[in-house]
């Protein structure tokens, strides 16, 4: 059984890694790609092209997602709750 745990818990950080979100897209992307060889959309090549578009936008948009200026709420006030000194 500790073998077993250790092979999931290497396939998880493997795949998954520090960041879900990419994981996630790239299952969305290989879904819709996989959707789209079962419809008959495109030919071989077109599919190809599909799923690396796909890909490298679900990357792209997560490395946005996480590389956005964060917005600091204008309610607390300055310094108000990062501990620095409001005198």
């Amino acid at each position: 059984m500790k073998y077993l745990k250790a092979f999931g818990r290497f396939w998880y950080e493997f795949i998954v890694g520090d960041d879900p979100k990419i994981a996630i897209a790239i299952v969305v992307a290989l879904a819709l790609t996989a959707g789209a060889l079962a419809v008959g959309l495109f030919g071989d090549t077109g599919l190809v092209l599909l799923g690396g578009i796909l890909i490298v936008a679900a990357f792209a948009i997560s490395l946005l997602i996480d590389t956005r200026p964060r917005r600091i709420s204008s309610s607390a006030g300055p310094g108000v709750g990062r501990g620095e000194d409001s005198h």
